[in-house]
């Protein structure tokens, strides 16, 4: 109920576009930074998936072609 009193005398525009703005400016940088860490904290476990699937199946490949009873060697 707060919110509503202090925006209740301005025009919409002030609410829906100066507001915004503002906090655009001001947390812009945060914003941005965190969205770039994220982006980043992706493609990293990205990379990290497709090369630890490389591995997987480059194993399994030459493994499981040179011997039959691979599993009675663990």
């Amino acid at each position: 109920m707060a919110g509503k009193g202090i925006f209740a005398g301005l025009p919409w525009w002030v609410t829906w576009v100066v507001v915004p703005v503002v906090l655009l400016v001001v947390f812009g940088g945060l914003i941005a930074s965190a969205v770039g860490f994220l982006i980043g904290l992706l493609f990293k476990i990205l990379i990290a998936v497709a090369l630890i699937a490389g591995v997987i199946y480059l194993v399994r490949k030459f493994s499981g072609s040179s011997t039959t009873s691979s599993k009675s060697d663990w």
